[in-house]
């Protein structure tokens, strides 16, 4: 060992892993030529070449070694999740057809007459939509479906194979349309909807065996499977939902009061999918609150992003109206939500809620704040999401609502929606 130490002549900047490793790697090198010359005849080249260097040994160390570890995830872009998250769809069901039936006779040594023996075909596969509380968007469901056909009957009265069903996961929340009018919601976790039925598998020769015709030859052939066109269409299950204009701050409060990432920027139409949070309490009781992108004059005319986000409020039980106190008039900001609101749906702004004057740490703010409080009845929240400033009251106000929306559902047939 001191032999090789004496004959590496190590550099200047020679790192002592370094001289480890290739110190280690002439002592392997050595004891596998002893080795090799115990068992197999080895050549004096080849003994000299593998002595003389280190041969298939990995010298490892700090600076060779691979950095391990779980790198921090990165969150996705506001265009990333856009680009995964759909909140509609247009799909065609085509379900399985049914098996034919078979026209066949017994037949077998000193039984000349053994009768029909033809079989049934099979039932073709329907197709179910299934709500799944682990799916968050209808990103994953493809355009055309087609259910498993039943396969055909055989003889010796052989009935053919069902066609196994076909499940959809679709998100809780959607809406299945067919012509404009709606024909099922899946509101709840593991809700089944049976869009398209299976058809029916075809009769054999053995079903239509009477006293009459001892030897029928009709067998029938299987029935096709339903067909129809559906559209899906999400809507954002939350207690309460944020509404203002763009560029009001409504992602940043949803940053202050839960642990929901939505993208913030200095620019309108951050947002560009709806975003849900969940407000823990020291009881253990959560509510979910969710930030509806940006509305703008004559979204209900789907101007802007229009009714593909306006239907998100529609599950919302109460409306949190987020007012922006930079604007000169934000009072006004309150009349327009309200008046696109009731022109989406008449009556929709009339749901319990609360008005926040967001971005309190503006110097002009408490002007404009005791104006707005002279202009509406409601109870007016000013907070500023930047600075997390009086966002334990608005807490507080939340979960009032929501006690409030549990009373009141719960003594109906409707059971309150809890996160």
């Amino acid at each position: 060992m001191l032999a090789t130490l004496s004959r590496v002549k190590s550099p200047r900047f020679l790192s002592p892993e370094i001289l480890l490793g290739y110190i280690l790697g002439q002592e392997v090198g050595r004891k596998t030529v002893t080795l090799l010359s115990h068992s197999l005849p080895v050549s004096a080249a080849w003994r000299q070449k593998v002595t003389a260097g280190t041969r298939d040994v990995s010298t490892t160390c700090t600076l060779c070694a691979k950095v391990r570890g779980n790198p921090k995830k990165k969150e996705l872009s506001e265009k990333k999740l856009t680009r995964h998250f759909v909140d509609h769809r247009r799909v065609k069901l085509i379900a399985g057809s049914g098996g034919k039936g078979v026209s066949s006779f017994h037949s077998e040594p000193r039984k000349e007459w053994g009768g029909p023996d033809g079989g049934n075909g099979g039932d073709g596969g329907s197709i179910i939509m299934k709500a799944d509380k682990f799916v968050k968007s209808l990103a994953q469901v493809f355009p055309i479906y087609k259910g498993e056909d039943g396969q055909a009957g055989g003889s010796k009265n052989c009935y053919g194979k069902n066609g196994s069903a076909n499940y959809i996961s679709v998100p809780v929340g959607t809406v299945v349309k067919e012509e404009g009018e709606a024909v099922a919601d899946l509101s709840e976790h593991r809700q089944e909807y049976l869009a398209v039925f299976g058809g029916a598998g075809g009769k054999g020769n053995r079903f239509f065996l009477s006293n009459e015709n001892r030897a029928p030859m009709k067998a029938t052939p299987g029935v096709m499977g339903q067909e129809r066109v559906l559209q899906l269409e999400l809507r954002t299950m939350a207690h309460a939902g944020l509404v203002g204009f763009p560029n009001a701050g409504k992602s940043s409060l949803l940053r202050a009061i839960s642990n929901a990432r939505p993208a913030v920027a200095a620019y309108p139409f951050t947002t560009l999918n709806p975003h849900v949070g969940i407000v823990n309490y020291r009881d253990h009781e959560q509510v979910a609150v969710a930030d509806i992108p940006g509305i703008i004059q004559g979204a209900h005319l789907n101007r802007g992003l229009g009714i593909s986000f306006l239907r998100h409020i529609e599950r919302c039980r109460f409306l949190l109206y987020v007012l922006d106190l930079s604007s000169p008039e934000p009072w006004t900001q309150l009349v327009h939500l309200r008046y696109e609101l009731d022109q989406y749906e008449p009556g929709l702004s009339l749901r319990p809620q609360v008005i926040i004057a967001n971005k309190m740490d503006l110097p002009e703010a408490r002007e404009k704040l005791e104006i707005l409080k002279s202009h509406v009845t409601q109870r007016v929240i000013p907070v500023s999401a930047l600075t997390g400033q009086n966002t334990e009251e608005l807490i507080l106000h939340l979960r009032e609502l929501y006690d409030g929306y549990l009373q009141g559902e719960g003594s109906g047939e409707d059971k309150p929606t809890r996160w």
